[in-house]
């Protein structure tokens, strides 16, 4: 997300550092720059004339163009503009004083709204909440076949209703009652869409509104469509009130205006942004993270969130322990592969790493997930004994395990050298990780495999 946007920015900098000090004319003509490189992100008119009025206010001050590094003051600034603009800081969900907090999901007919309402209940239910979802979409079977298989997919309740429900306003009644009395502290309400707003169904949302007394109104929004997301999020928010914003397939977006644009346009938070089609791929959204890796500053703390959600750290010191001893055998090393796959694509991880210094060229990487796949098909075709010491493995073995990978012998001697590669690689990475700081040195973080 954000690439093209990132690379122009990251160009302009480039060039304000090139100069030998800071003038009212260059500074001039890198605004000029910033502000086509936001216009053709998609990101609104308004917000990008807002944007650059304050960037200019602040960066072209006396103290910012007579001091000793003027153009990383420069980047600082923006990098605070970008932030504000992205609502500032995380903007978290609300809870009712009396359970169930109830969540009403709404937004144009196609926007996601199923999907995120599954997601949704994922990530509060692995916050220790309890929550139970309801599809009030009477108008699309399909739409409460979709939710309720996606409910069992995250091991949520589902509300189903009776054939005498007809009515979006007896299905989400009655889902709240059972909600209440079987002790659930959440009820997400899925509502129906439309292809364009139309009087139905903002009459039928009010009336959802006035009965249920959401504490959380959230308008789900597809990023690819860009300023027509924030146009409709505007209107539902002038119409309804909304609480705040979903955005997803934010995977797909390269310009990113839709999420630099709604909170400016719409007052309201960007709280989640969905960065894929499985029921993990929801986030938080962080503005100070998203920011930095606008600037190809990267978003450490995003990925060590990620390494504390899914890596165990009993397993990642272990690990660790190995990687710098002598035990550290082919199979550690197919389970540090497995244990990198739950953080998400290799490709997804790299983004995350600051696009700077030796890291600058990350994104660029082609990494080949099918390659991930066919390592791990080597080692578990491999005896156990192999796996433990993989000076056994002469020519014969190796035909054999490539047989019985459905790969080639090549492959077979590929990975046995990335193998002796990735154990001198992570004892010299481990080695120096007190060079990230203290914060980061204290934490346990699975070796990457050296493809």
């Amino acid at each position: 997300m954000f690439d093209n946007l990132s690379d122009k920015l990251q160009r302009v900098f480039k060039n304000l550092r090139g100069e030998g000090k800071l003038t009212t004319a260059n500074m001039e003509e890198a605004l000029r720059e910033i502000r086509v490189a936001l216009l053709e992100a998609d990101v609104h008119f308004k917000v990008v004339k807002q944007f650059i009025e304050q960037v200019k206010e602040k960066a072209m001050g006396e103290e910012v163009l007579t001091a000793l590094s003027p153009g990383q003051q420069v980047v600082k600034i923006v990098r605070d503009e970008l932030t504000k603009m992205l609502g500032g800081h995380q903007s978290r969900l609300r809870f009712a004083n009396e359970p169930p907090t109830v969540i009403l999901i709404v937004g144009l007919q196609g926007s996601g709204k199923t999907t995120s309402s599954a997601k949704l209940a994922r990530v509060l239910s692995k916050e220790d909440h309890r929550p139970q979802l309801v599809s009030v979409d009477v108008y699309r079977p399909a739409a409460r076949h979709q939710l309720s298989i996606l409910a069992k997919n995250v091991n949520t309740p589902i509300y189903e209703g009776t054939a005498e429900e007809s009515k979006p306003l007896d299905l989400a009644r009655s889902a709240r009652r059972e909600a209440v009395q079987g002790g659930r502290d959440i009820l997400l309400v899925d509502t129906a869409g439309r292809q364009h707003i139309d009087e139905q169904l903002m009459t039928e949302l009010h009336e959802l509104k006035e009965a249920l007394n959401p504490t959380e109104i959230l308008f789900v929004a597809d990023a690819m469509t860009g300023q027509d997301a924030v146009r409709s999020a505007e209107e539902f928010h002038k119409r309804l009130g909304i609480t705040g914003v979903i955005l997803t397939k934010m995977d797909g977006d390269a310009r990113g205006g839709a999420a630099l644009s709604i909170r400016t346009i719409t007052g309201q938070p960007l709280k989640y942004v969905g960065v894929g089609e499985k029921t993990d791929a929801l986030e938080a959204f962080h503005p100070d993270r998203v920011a930095s890796r606008i600037l190809g500053m990267g978003d450490v703390l995003s990925l060590l969130d990620k390494v504390q959600a899914e890596i165990d750290s009993k397993t990642a010191e272990k690990m660790q322990e190995k990687l710098l001893s002598d035990d550290f055998t082919l199979e550690d090393f197919r389970d540090q592969i497995k244990q990198i796959r739950k953080l998400g694509s290799l490709g997804g991880l790299m983004e995350l790493m600051p696009q700077i210094g030796p890291l600058k060229d990350l994104k660029n990487a082609k990494i080949d997930e099918s390659e991930v796949n066919r390592v791990v098909a080597i080692i578990d075709s491999m005896t156990p004994h192999e796996r433990r010491n993989h000076m056994l493995i002469n020519g014969s073995r190796r035909r054999r395990i490539a047989k019985g990978s459905g790969t080639s012998v090549q492959d077979v001697n590929n990975l046995l050298k990335q193998y002796a590669q990735t154990r001198k690689m992570m004892k010299s990475f481990i080695g120096q990780a007190g060079m990230l700081g203290k914060k980061f040195s204290k934490m346990k973080l699975p070796g990457l495999p050296g493809f």
